[in-house]
């Protein structure tokens, strides 16, 4: 007779459970990562992978857009949840197949094009020996998506994506083509990371690239409050150290009362090859047993915290570390959908704001999954700046089922995170879900009246748009 340890059924079962979900979206019809945005439109456009073509095509579509009174959002790998990358009944244009690169080696600058995923950058630069500077956790965003959401990543001490940009190609409404940077149509420049789409079309970006380097994993299990002290002893005084994040426990047994400072240093040795194919599905099912689950999320802590005793002093090449899908955390389970929130707190009032959401988070009918925190240093660049100083950003991961009870439970909780992250000197993330009404919206980010008022500047006929431009304009 086989006997199976609890933690290998409950697993199982987490497996038996799910059914494969059909994502197939309807013929004229767009979605995002929410799954919550099914939306009519005119017609999607894939751009040609041939940059001669991509221009001619795109001036097209403009001039088309024009005279038919069509409104255009852009896409790439729609990783955004509130509409960003969608108009109703408007032209929406897909970029993903423009994703051109070369590599500087002699200035470390590659250029690639906007509808790259970064995990193409990386197989690419990994075998020049080099690594992207700044990005997000998960490799399968594409990079004119990242830079319009101007996100963080978990490298050290780093400010947001916007600054590794060095410049970046743009087409206006009008479809002449400018180049954007900080000495050259530095508004504009300033304006389009993080500006959603709304000012023209991205076409090729100059990033900064760093060397790829071996790196060894360390970890320290903590409690929350000596999070901060604990960061700049072990992290930001330690030179050696290159990528990190910390974790808060999430079960209900010491909610929010552990925490885990996992960071990778620097080390002399050979560096890894990068691996394209990775066995997760193991990993995705603890994840997903966490699920409406006490027992799994009780499990997930315990592995991954005793994973983190087993993996300790384990050497990773930086490109393998950042080469992470989102298919870690998949969710097949037709019924629900996974979203994300996140908030940037000055390192100041980092305890108050846990101490403040705990009871908000144990008294939500919304299940939550995962608290991530990442440490993000002040962003000079981008308009709408969520990072106005150096600050820890938390990333929450929630599972919501796709009913009308849980979207009003969900705008509920998120009203009062925000309320809380505005008390706590703090701001919100705008990519996610249209929950944030214009008051607290204006509150989080003070300038962004005078962010719609450029908008018409640049485009007065509001030829690109989106839900988001809609609702908060």
């Amino acid at each position: 007779m086989i006997y199976l340890s609890i933690p290998t059924v409950h697993i199982l079962k987490t497996k038996w459970n799910e059914k494969e979900i059909n994502n197939q979206i309807p013929k004229g019809f767009t979605n995002d990562a929410s799954q919550l945005n099914l939306t009519k439109i005119d017609t999607i456009i894939q751009v040609p992978n041939n940059k001669k073509e991509i221009e001619i095509q795109l001036k097209n579509v403009l001039k088309y857009a024009k005279e038919n009174n069509l409104k255009i959002s852009i896409a790439g790998a729609k990783h955004s949840m509130g509409g960003h990358t969608i108009y109703p009944n408007g032209i929406l244009l897909n970029m993903l197949p423009h994703k051109e690169m070369k590599l500087d080696t002699k200035n470390n600058i590659l250029t690639i094009g906007s509808g790259a995923l970064w995990e193409d950058a990386l197989l690419y630069l990994d075998k020049k020996g080099k690594s992207i500077a700044i990005m997000q956790a998960f490799s399968s965003f594409s990079i004119g998506g990242s830079i319009s959401v101007n996100g963080h990543g978990w490298q050290k001490d780093s400010p947001p994506i916007s600054s590794s940009v060095i410049s970046f190609t743009l087409m206006k409404e009008n479809g002449v083509i400018i180049n954007c940077s900080r000495q050259e149509n530095s508004e504009l420049f300033q304006l389009v990371l993080g500006g959603y789409g709304l000012f023209g079309v991205i076409l090729d970006i100059k990033l900064k690239v760093v060397e790829n380097e071996a790196l060894q994993y360390k970890y320290i299990r903590l409690n929350p409050e000596n999070y901060v002290n604990y960061y700049k002893k072990y992290i930001s005084e330690n030179p050696n150290v290159n990528l990190v994040f910390g974790r808060l426990r999430i079960s209900d047994k010491h909610f929010l009362e552990e925490a885990t400072l996992n960071f990778f240093e620097k080390v002399d040795v050979n560096i890894p090859t990068l691996q394209i194919e990775k066995s997760t599905e193991t990993q995705r099912l603890v994840f997903r047993g966490s699920v409406d689950n006490e027992y799994g999320k009780r499990l997930r802590w315990d592995l991954e915290t005793g994973m983190n005793k087993v993996s300790k002093n384990e050497i990773y090449s930086r490109n393998e570390l950042l080469n992470d899908h989102v298919s870690l955390i998949e969710n097949k389970d037709p019924s629900s959908t996974d979203l994300l929130q996140e908030y940037f707190i000055p390192e100041r009032n980092f305890n108050k704001f846990i101490t403040d959401m705990k009871p908000i988070l144990q008294n939500s009918k919304i299940d939550l999954l995962n608290i991530t925190i990442r440490g993000v240093h002040q962003d000079n660049d981008s308009y709408l700046n969520y990072a106005r100083e150096n600050v820890f950003g938390f990333v929450l991961l929630f599972n919501q089922k796709k009913t009308d009870k849980q979207e009003v439970e969900m705008k509920k909780l998120t009203n009062k995170l925000v309320e809380v992250a505005l008390k706590n000197e703090g701001t919100y993330y705008l990519p996610y879900r249209l929950h944030i009404d214009k008051d607290k919206m204006r509150k989080s980010y003070p300038n962004a009246d005078v962010f719609f008022q450029l908008k018409l500047k640049y485009d007065p006929d509001e030829l690109f748009n989106n839900k988001f431009y809609q609702y908060y304009k």
